[in-house]
């Protein structure tokens, strides 16, 4: 067998062909793995979950199913496979497997690109109002008025997927449109009046064809600026005011798809193209601040700039420092980290817990996309998110952590002392409130929401019928809540997940259901102690930080998968790894600094480029 370390060489070393050695290696270390742990459950004619690992004769056979082949990757790290009670690989054999088959995975280039599906983008409610507030000057939020925004693959809710059309947003549109109108300065929508040497309808066109052109975020045409001329005489021809006949042109504008929707349109060339400057210049607006290219971007767009990659990376660089960059950390990192729920779902009792006021609610939201927000604005590592020395405070949500001399309701940057226990995401009340009961805290949401939102190693669903626990974490039966879960958890169908979570989640155990620190559950000590599934003991929250430091690729990883599907709008595809390890490397080599992470996705192949609809690249 090959030592270890010759095999961590031979996938590390950079080779102009190493085919013959990775083949060396999957026929002497890998496929017997694979044939002696996996392919009893999972070879040909029935495997389980419909999970066929047959196909592991070549590089080319993995990496022909990277899908199945990196959720498989997934399990294994995580050793939620083989399921105990099977026979289970030694610790170098897991090791030998998880680099060998990560690399494979990772490094799979091979033929022709994919930039992906083709996606017809509808703007969501956030979107839409952010974008009639930069064309139009206005405070009004029209689009809280639209039906709920579901989220999609990637769970966020700019998902082309799962922005449908339902009837009722017909309607809204219109309704949209005349409040939007109605709202706007005059000044700001007529900047051109009709004089002795500018006819009406010479006036009408100069307003029209300026404001089409930034609603719809490309130059309007001719034979569009007809149609919207032609509206024009027919509301004049009606004895209309020149103000009334540009308005019902305005509204036309407003209801248009060119404006509902981000729309790419295919050219003659069969095949992946890259993008016209206009259309990364939407891209690129609405991944960062959630609306419409500014002026800067569309002078770039017109003079067929903004592609450059130099400009790109420009315009990346200043839109990060613009006050509308906040859309990011409260749409990207609100839905990732699912804190937008403590508007929803996680409602912690009232009787038991008044002291969740709606200002508090506030401030914890705030703190996680304000801290998000200091990363990438002051160049400094993602791995913060984790662990860092400061966070972001006011008055209330000081005191409710126990940190004195903290005044006012505007949240400031704070440094914590050692003493506080808290920094990085852990040590927020935000994700201590969205993982726990109405009336208790829960180690088994903690535990999964560290495996799903920060190493993006979901658990699978709960089986259809699971017996619950108390709602109450007051002894029972002269059993702790801790031991009464660990009873709950020897149950064969359930030990395989629950000793995955169970011990993340026991790390958290000293904060409470609104994340204040104890160290009793009434008169029982807190035991913040866990062993996760590799045998790795720890202690409380400082040492659980220190464990998913340990997994930083991990982390890592899911962190920029989650930030390109939110940038792409859609769920991420086997096409879009080559890009993930691209971004994963260049993160890397800078220390993981957070604007690394925004620029390379802007930079990345999916995102600068598209396929035209209903025509595809061959495969092999």
């Amino acid at each position: 067998m090959l030592p270890l370390t010759l095999l961590a060489l031979a996938v590390a070393s950079p080779r102009q062909d190493n085919k013959p050695t990775d083949q060396a290696v999957l026929d002497a270390e890998i496929r017997p793995s694979i044939q002696r742990y996996c392919l009893p459950c999972h070879g040909k004619g029935s495997p389980q979950a419909g999970i066929d690992l047959s196909g592991s004769e070549s590089i080319e056979a993995l990496q022909k199913n990277p899908k199945i082949w990196q959720s498989a990757l997934r399990q294994l790290k995580d050793r939620a496979m083989p399921p105990a009670g099977l026979p289970q690989p030694t610790l170098a054999e897991h090791e030998r497997l998880s680099l060998w088959l990560g690399d494979v995975l990772s490094r799979n280039t091979d033929g022709p690109k994919d930039p992906g599906r083709v996606l017809l983008h509808r703007l969501n409610r956030d979107e839409y109002n952010n974008t009639v507030r930069d064309l139009f000057g206005v405070s009004i939020r029209p689009a809280d008025k639209f039906p709920s925004d579901s989220g999609g693959g990637g769970g966020f809710d700019n998902n082309a997927d799962t922005l449908f059309v339902p009837p009722v947003l017909l309607e809204r549109y219109l309704m949209a449109a005349d409040e939007v109108l109605a709202a706007t300065k005059p000044e700001r929508l007529f900047f051109v009046a009709p004089g002795p040497k500018l006819a009406p309808k010479a006036a009408a066109r100069k307003i029209l064809g300026f404001h089409a052109s930034r609603t719809w975020r490309r130059p309007a045409s001719e034979p569009e600026l007809s149609r919207l001329l032609a509206l024009y005489d027919g509301a004049r021809s009606k004895k209309a005011s020149h103000e009334d006949g540009v308005k019902l042109a305005l509204r036309y504008i407003l209801i248009s798809p060119h404006f509902l929707f981000r729309v790419e349109k295919d050219t003659d060339a069969p095949g992946p193209r890259p993008l016209s400057d206009y259309e990364l210049a939407s891209r690129l607006s609405y991944f960062l601040w959630s609306s419409m290219p500014d002026d800067t971007l569309f002078s770039l767009a017109r003079t067929q700039q903004l592609s450059d990659p130099v400009v790109l990376d420009k315009q990346v660089a200043r839109m990060l420092l613009s006050p509308k960059a906040r859309a990011l950390s409260e749409n990207f990192v609100g839905q990732w980290l699912r804190t937008r729920e403590l508007y929803t779902t996680a409602q912690p009792d009232p009787g038991k817990f008044p002291q969740f006021t709606p200002t508090l609610r506030d401030a914890m939201f705030q703190e996680s996309t304000k801290f998000f927000g200091s990363l990438v604005s002051e160049n400094t590592s993602l791995l913060k998110l984790i662990d860092a020395d400061y966070t972001y405070l006011n008055e209330e949500l000081a005191k409710h952590y126990g940190i004195e001399g903290i005044s006012g309701p505007n949240l400031r940057r704070v440094l914590l002392n050692p003493s506080a226990k808290r920094g990085g995401l852990l040590g927020m009340g935000a994700v201590h409130v969205l993982t726990s009961y109405p009336q208790r805290t829960s180690p088994v949401l903690r535990g999964k929401w560290i495996l799903s939102e920060l190493l993006g190693t979901p658990p699978p669903p709960p089986p259809p019928v699971v017996a619950t626990l108390s709602p109450s974490d007051a002894p029972e039966a002269g059993l702790t809540f801790r031991q009464r879960l660990e009873k709950h958890r020897e149950k064969p169908a359930c030990t395989g997940c629950h000793s995955r979570m169970d011990p993340l989640g026991f790390g958290l155990e000293n904060f409470d259901p609104l994340g204040r620190w104890r160290d009793k559950i009434g008169e029982t000590p807190v035991d913040s102690s866990g062993i996760l599934p590799d045998g790795a003991k720890f202690d409380g929250p400082q040492e659980l930080k220190k464990q998913l430091l340990g997994r930083k690729d991990d982390f890592i990883r899911h962190t920029t998968e989650k930030m390109l599907s939110y940038a792409l709008g859609r769920g991420l595809e086997p096409s879009d790894l080559p890009a993930v390890r691209k971004i994963t490397d260049k993160l890397a080599q800078s220390d993981y600094k957070a604007p690394v992470l925004v620029r390379e996705i802007a930079r990345s192949y999916p995102f600068t480029h598209r396929m035209n609809e209903g025509r595809k690249i061959a495969r092999r």
